[in-house]
């Protein structure tokens, strides 16, 4: 799967300081208005790279002053050498610096990134007021923005239109517990009701968990896990997949792609990556809004890569002009359009091209109702991995709740400094 979550390393980067040379550095504080090449680095490496290249060669025809020298590699790539280059001067100007919008915070602590002043909403200027729920938040610290999101991919419900006929399911569910009902319906024959990752996947459970009307931690970042809400959240689906046998237990997100794209799940909670995979290889394919939760109101994940532009750039302002146009109206748009993902604006839901659009209209239709997993919560990675992940797999064998929850909470408490 693409977009899962990544865990950045920035161990003993303060040491490459030292080794800083002078006159090879991407950056200085000067503004400099004339001619202009921005380097660029993104791990834009899937389906959507097209269109992230369509807004680059468009930025570059508006603003013939500006050049982009835009670099795609793996994540991890990103990963092992921007904090080291950011530090000593040597990298780009603009990176989009992990696939986990946390990692921001760790360049913000290196003062590594430069805080994004030009906001607003005239041309040049960074509509914050227009993107996605929980995004300006997720990239201010001490009052100062740091970084914009490059995307904003929201998830949706995948169905396979064959497997509901046969079942005979008429239409896909529209609330949390219709698809609890139609998960055991559909869990026969050999054929699973749903494909639910748990592990090295885009977030699945966290979803499930928001529909049924609970969460992993509260405003204080305290584990909630073991509340009764929280508890509860988690039972439904627990049971379903320890007792009932809807889904294998521990799949891997690729796993459970594998399921669904082989015709032996019947529902799957996706992004809109997964959507030309599944077509191209025969399913008779659904895709709708995930269902309401107990509270009748729609919940889902919006997953982003931060953008974030260099302490040391010589460009500061026409960096800013390039994250301007990237997260523009008409970027956007044309965008959506391309690739298939939804736009990273609010705006544009109701945009009666995307509309027209069968695919892209289901998943921008959520972006307002979108949340994000784990915002400005201390380390919130190892939260996913050592306590989260582990949760799930325990209740999903058949660990009691409260046992499993009780545990959890608490490693979770110890790594987000609850009560400290």
């Amino acid at each position: 799967m693409k977009h899962a979550r990544t865990t950045l390393a920035i161990g003993a980067v303060a040491a490459v300081a030292a080794l800083t040379l002078s006159g090879c550095s991407a950056g200085g504080n000067a503004s400099t208005d004339g001619p202009a090449t921005l380097k660029v680095w993104t791990g834009f490496t899937g389906g959507d790279r097209p269109g992230y290249a369509t807004i680059v060669k468009d930025f570059e025809k508006s603003h013939p002053d500006i050049k982009i020298d835009m670099t795609v590699q793996p994540w991890d790539t990103i990963q092992q050498k921007l904090p080291s280059a950011w530090l000593t001067g040597q990298g780009p100007d603009v990176a989009a610096v992990s696939s986990d919008p946390n990692a921001v915070a760790q360049y913000v602590k290196t003062n590594s990134v430069l805080p994004i002043t030009m906001t607003g909403s005239g041309d040049s200027k960074i509509n914050t007021s227009e993107f996605a729920p929980g995004t300006v938040k997720e990239f201010t610290y001490d009052g100062k923005l740091y970084g914009v999101p490059a995307n904003f991919a929201t998830l949706s419900l995948y169905y396979n239109k064959k497997l509901f006929e046969a079942a005979g399911i008429t239409n896909p569910p529209s609330t949390v517990a219709e698809m609890a009902t139609d998960a055991q319906k559909l869990t026969a024959d050999g054929k699973y009701g749903i494909a639910l990752a748990d592990n090295q996947t885009i977030q699945m459970w966290p979803v499930l968990q928001w529909l049924e009307g609970g969460d992993i931690v509260n405003g204080k970042n305290c584990s909630v896990v073991q509340s009764s809400d929280g508890k509860q959240s988690l039972k439904t689906w627990a049971d379903l997949v320890a007792k009932d046998k809807v889904s294998p237990v521990g799949l891997t997100g690729a796993e459970a792609d594998s399921l669904f794209s082989a015709g032996k799940a019947a529902m799957e909670i996706n992004g809109p990556w997964a959507a030309s995979g599944y077509k191209s290889a025969g399913i008779d394919l659904g895709i709708v809004k995930v269902p309401v939760g107990v509270d009748g109101k729609s919940s889902t994940l919006g997953s982003i890569a931060p953008l974030s532009i260099s302490a040391k750039t010589k460009y500061p302002k026409q960096a800013q002009e390039f994250l301007a146009y990237w997260t523009s109206k008409t970027a956007q748009q044309k965008f959506s359009l391309q690739t298939g993902f939804p736009p990273l604006r609010t705006d544009l839901s109701d945009d009666a091209q995307l509309k027209a659009d069968p695919t892209v209209s289901v998943f921008a239709s959520q972006v307002p109702d979108a949340r994000l997993y784990l915002p400005h919560v201390p380390n919130a990675t190892k939260v996913d991995s050592d306590g989260y992940v582990p949760l799930i797999g325990e209740i999903t064998r058949g660990k009691s709740i409260d046992d499993a929850t009780k545990s959890a909470g608490q490693t979770i408490d110890g790594l987000t400094g609850c009560g400290q």
